[in-house]
């Protein structure tokens, strides 16, 4: 009886044991945080400058490597950085939007990456692009007598 009660104490301690040494176990990696993941242009002339970027930092332990960054449109075209960033650093993508196309601006970016939290982030632009010939000329009332 003594052996089987000491068998069952061990055994009870070993698991135990392990359960505490698994929570405190970190998957650590490449991890990307971006500063923002929303571009808002607001109201821009149509071909006016649709360049943006989107700031991140690896906040990881591991070398962060983007593998590939994809708009969801061709009018969306984004630049990444193509060398590993290192843990604690910075780099940017760069994103253009076409701005010859008029109307609201909802797209967006996804981020291809070897990282731990957000192998494939997603970040995205939104806007309007005015037409110049319409937005420019305002409105008048009509011309006509006022009546009282």
């Amino acid at each position: 009886m003594k052996k089987a009660i000491f068998t069952f104490g061990l055994m009870l301690m070993a698991t135990l044991a392990f359960n505490v040494n698994a929570q405190d176990v970190k998957i650590g990696g490449a991890e990307i945080t971006f500063k923002n993941e929303v571009h808002d242009y607001g109201k821009i002339e149509q071909h006016a400058n649709g360049e943006c970027e989107f700031v991140f930092t690896n906040t990881g332990t591991a070398p962060l490597t983007i593998e590939n960054a994809k708009g969801s449109c061709g009018c969306t075209v984004p630049e990444w950085p193509k060398t590993p960033i290192a843990p604690g650093a910075s780099a940017s993508i760069k994103v253009k939007y076409d701005t010859k196309r008029i109307g609201l601006i909802n797209k967006s970016v996804t981020i291809t990456s070897n990282a731990s939290n957000a192998p494939n982030a997603v970040v995205r632009i939104k806007g309007e692009v005015l037409n110049p010939a319409t937005e420019a000329t305002p409105v008048k009332d009509p011309a006509g007598p006022v009546n009282n």
